[in-house]
């Protein structure tokens, strides 16, 4: 295991080369991305100091004395990868982790496995078949004599719910029946798990969120941009493209789509745009895109707005711009209503009750992000149901919690002859415990193609 001391070199090292305190658009150029080569040291220290500080809190918040998390090559528990070290693609053969609650002494970290997971894990089992490996698990959980054993599986949350079938029904056979009365679900805590975050992995998301901010405002450049000739594929495959070469992880294709003067959108459409990804870019267009990457383990949803100038134009249109100005009013109207303790649906309601008040015509649909895009926590909405979402959105809200700040507002543009626009704002941001902050700043005037 590291020690401390160089634990804290290794990770001051990353912190020079890559983080910096530079704010993340105006010197975006600054925001070097590690090498493949680097980044398993950056992991493994955050892995370790998250076993270390946190689970041990979790399980008991949780009323958890056992963990067990099983899985099976090519066919992973969600969870799995969050707490070994790296470099890891899958598990392998069969891998058990057993984690368990000590009391004073802490959390004990065990694997009953084929192969050895390094110093993060005390091996229970030192090889043979899977029989032997099955009966070994019975061994350590009878002579831990653990009251509350919790494994994945819910009905809510699917990252909760990895333990497969055939897994399950061998577990059940390993422990007997005394101890599989004693089996409950983890998942309570696998969400608290996936949505708490260290203050060391709030820095490195910062960056993370500032690459993909970066990548933005160069595709909506003239970089990339020239209007009649690009379309809006090309501009998808320039941010994928940018991501691959750099080994940034993209959780989804980038999507970009455009709305123009002259349209004939849908009243009750639910987004307006054309994505068609052989559309070609006008000038006067308003663009979107919606962009997600992993970085460090780390994921960023981000949408943001920009805009081909006309001819003889130096400045958007001023009803686009107020436009633009309304959606940053959202989000503040929203994120005001965060609170320790609420639920997704409560926040969702009394952000709503404010922004109607102010006359805003508006989606919700705010949601958890972390080590997933799609994190487990508080769902705030959802774009086809904005009214309160059972299981997930009854979820209440954390400290040290990570949020996609996600929604649109749609505004009457003067100089579109009254036409609605619509402004598809969502960037990616942090819970502390009593505000909002924004990892890399958010969008608050469009993206400009001049030429």
């Amino acid at each position: 295991m590291y020690t401390i001391k160089l634990k804290s070199v290794f990770w001051l090292l990353g912190i020079t080369v890559f983080l910096g305190a530079v704010s993340p658009l105006s010197q975006a150029q600054t925001l070097a991305i590690e090498p493949y080569e680097n980044r398993p040291v950056l992991e493994n220290a955050i892995i370790e100091e998250r076993l270390d500080t946190l689970l041990p809190g979790l399980m008991r918040e949780s009323g958890i004395d056992m963990w067990l998390v099983i899985a099976r090559e090519y066919n992973d528990d969600p969870v799995f990868m969050s707490l070994v070290p790296k470099p890891r693609f899958t598990a392998r053969r069969t891998t058990i982790l057993v984690f368990f609650d000590r009391g004073e002494q802490g959390v004990e970290r065990l694997t009953v496995s084929r192969y050895p997971l390094g110093s993060l894990y005390q091996a229970a089992w030192e090889g043979g078949d899977l029989s032997a490996q099955w009966a070994r698990l019975g061994e350590v959980v009878r002579e831990r004599n653990p009251q509350r054993i919790a494994i994945n599986t819910s009905d809510t949350w699917p990252v909760a719910d990895g333990l497969s079938h055939s897994l399950h029904g061998k577990l059940m056979s390993a422990i007997g029946t005394e101890f599989g009365e004693r089996v409950i679900s983890s998942e309570s805590l696998v969400v608290r798990w996936m949505e708490t975050r260290l203050k060391s992995e709030v820095e490195v998301w910062q960056r993370a969120v500032g690459i993909a901010r970066e990548t933005i405002a160069r595709a909506f450049s003239s970089e990339v941009i020239t209007p009649g000739v690009t379309t809006l594929g090309d501009v998808s495959w320039f941010i994928r493209t940018r991501f691959e070469e750099e080994g940034l992880e993209p959780w989804f294709h980038p999507d970009v789509n455009r709305q123009w003067r002259g349209a004939d959108f849908a009243q009750d459409a639910a987004f307006l745009g054309d994505g068609s990804p052989n559309s070609i870019i006008r000038r006067g267009d308003l663009l979107h895109t919606d962009v997600g990457l992993c970085y460090l383990s780390l994921c960023t949803d981000t949408q943001e707005m920009g805009y081909v100038l006309n001819l003889g134009e130096a400045e958007p249109p001023k009803g686009l711009s107020s436009a633009m100005a309304l959606g940053n009013q959202w989000q503040d109207l929203l994120t005001h209503e965060f609170r320790v303790g609420r639920t997704g649906n409560e926040i969702l309601a009394a952000a709503q009750r404010s922004i109607e008040n102010e006359g805003i015509e508006h989606a919700i649909y705010t949601h958890p992000l972390g080590l997933f895009g799609h994190a487990p926590g508080p769902t705030i909405g959802m774009w086809d149901n904005q009214g309160p979402t059972p299981g997930r959105g009854d979820w209440p809200l954390h400290a040290m919690t990570g949020y996609a700040i996600e929604g649109n507002v749609t505004v009457r543009i003067p100089e579109w002859d009254g036409q609605r626009a619509q402004m598809k704002l969502e960037q990616s941001a942090f819970f502390d415990g009593s505000k909002v902050i924004y990892l890399a700043g958010r969008q608050k005037s469009l993206h400009l193609v001049r030429y």
